[in-house]
């Protein structure tokens, strides 16, 4: 179904178009959420759940399961922030992905599911002086989490041909390899987690806390853009938001009136949001501190048919490279139309290549980054992510890339692609040596992420963070930070249970305070 035919009028109870709005309306509340993804969804629930009366503004549309196909190109042009297409600025750019939808980022991620590290708390409660991070009083919002999204191991049998090699090389090297665990309820392997999940079964928030949200008497307005918060002096009092129409040009203006503002747009589009509304950091460290787990990826053609299509989506992870900044190998699946884009060949050459799609096995690694980048401000306001690689993460992506092969070929690889510019392809183990760190240059690597970190770091210092520990703005009242920008540095995991845990943490602090926010 191309984007244009998707129903908008499947839509439950609680939820508002751009139908349901006129331009001038004005909307009280108690609290209004900004973003509707792991973060916002997480703070909605829990709120509405204690009696507050909760608003969530989404910029993108709202789809049902119903709505999401096998077409990847047309949801990515759907449900992907500028088609996906977005550059942080540097020495490699780097491509990201954000979600734009009801449910955010949490409908085109793949769906892993890690408590954050025990490491990572404790940097951050010593070095950062963030309070409540302690192991215990975390695992109990981990656990809270894990039971709204249905944390858990694959069904044996959808596990695909790709994780099954990836899982026998890395145990046939010695490596260590666990099974991935997944929000979902007996996925069936489609593989589709990044075009929005066609089953329902990855419990992404539009499945989980939304629903919840909404029991719970929360109202979610998908197509508004938040463009201001509001303000009286230093208290937030709610937001003025454009009526997005179908181009995402504006149709006109909202206002949502509440003395509590949640704000969840991300590590990119939340201190560009506070910007806009004339809010200063102290510590002048808004928008800084951008971390992103740099991911690359090689692409084999394999002696068997693999089928990287069936199965689920990083069944196994390999965890054995830790100490040297490689946080996990998986393997993933990427449909032809874009896998096209990232190929060396070109015309008939690749034409050729994608004509053994069947044997391609396409495996990433992620990099628990070093680097710390910065969002700044463009004209017009609009936010522009910069970063440079740094040499140490640059050498941990080529040794990735190398240990990627290596278990490629020990499964039966014949041809390995590389993202180096100069260094193509690989034949044979003996040419593993090629791939150099000392040879081979950042500016020729080929980099993603989905995982934007920092930008609005929380912590006990005014003069070093921008919020509390439990996200409120220092110099500001009744402001709220519930996303990954509060991250003071990457977690080397995928990062949404850690905003879900938090945002828990933060709901609840708002609701024993809630005297206080209300009165």
């Amino acid at each position: 179904m191309p984007a244009s035919a998707m129903r908008q009028d499947r839509v439950p109870k609680g939820v508002f178009t751009r139908d349901g709005v006129r331009p001038g309306q004005v909307i009280d509340c108690e609290v209004v959420v900004v973003g509707s993804g792991a973060g916002g969804a997480t703070v909605a629930a829990e709120l509405a759940e204690a009696g507050f009366d909760v608003i969530v503004v989404e910029e993108g549309r709202y789809f049902s399961t119903r709505d999401f196909t096998a077409n990847a190109s047309d949801m990515v042009r759907t449900l992907y922030r500028d088609a996906g297409t977005t550059m942080a600025v540097g020495r490699p750019p780097i491509l990201y992905q954000e979600g734009r939808a009801v449910g955010g980022s949490t409908v085109i991620n793949g769906g892993m599911s890690w408590r954050t590290p025990e490491r990572i708390l404790a940097e951050w409660r010593e070095s950062y002086d963030v309070d409540w991070l302690d192991d215990d009083t975390m695992n109990l919002y981990f656990e809270r989490v894990e039971r709204r999204i249905h944390v858990g191991h694959q069904d044996p049998e959808s596990v695909g041909r790709d994780n099954q090699l990836l899982r026998e090389g890395a145990e046939r090297k010695g490596w260590d390899v666990i099974p991935n665990l997944r929000n979902q309820v007996h996925c069936p392997g489609s593989n589709n987690c990044a075009f929005g999940c066609p089953t329902g079964a990855k419990q992404s928030a539009l499945v989980s806390y939304i629903p919840r949200a909404l029991h719970f008497g929360a109202r979610v307005y998908s197509d508004l853009r938040a463009m201001e918060i509001l303000r009286r002096g230093k208290r937030a009092t709610g937001v003025r938001c454009h009526i997005m129409d179908r181009s995402y040009r504006s149709a006109g203006e909202v206002t949502i009136r509440a003395p509590i503002v949640v704000v969840a747009c991300g590590s990119i589009h939340t201190p560009a949001l506070l910007w806009r509304s004339g809010f200063k950091s102290p510590s002048g460290r808004l928008g800084k501190n951008l971390s992103l787990h740099p991911n690359i990826k090689v692409v084999a053609v394999m002696d068997q048919p693999v089928r990287g299509w069936e199965g689920v989506h990083q069944g196994y992870q390999v965890r054995e490279f830790g100490d040297q900044g490689i946080s996990t190998l998986a393997a993933v699946n990427v449909p032809p139309s874009i896998l096209a884009l990232a190929m060396p060949q070109y015309g008939d050459e690749l034409g050729a290549m994608l004509d053994q799609y069947d044997h391609m096995m396409i495996a990433g690694a992620l990099i628990e980054d070093n680097t710390t980048g910065a969002v700044r401000r463009a004209p017009g306001g609009l936010p522009v992510a910069t970063y440079e690689l740094a040499k140490r993460d640059a050498a941990a992506a080529v040794e990735a890339a190398r240990r990627l092969s290596e278990l490629l070929f020990e499964v039966g690889a014949k041809r390995v692609f590389l993202p180096f510019t100069g260094l193509h392809e690989i034949s044979s183990p003996d040419q593993l040596g090629k791939i150099d760190p000392a040879t081979i240059s950042r500016e020729s690597m080929e980099v993603l992420t989905v995982h934007m970190m920092g930008t609005a770091a929380m912590g006990g210092d005014r003069s070093h963070a921008v919020t509390d520990s439990f996200g409120h703005v220092y110099d500001a009242e009744g402001l709220v930070i519930a996303d990954a920008s509060l991250f003071p540095g990457p977690v080397g995991v995928n990062p949404m249970e850690t905003i879900m845990a938090l945002a828990t943490r933060n709901a609840h602090y708002l609701i024993e305070n809630r005297t206080r926010y209300l009165s």
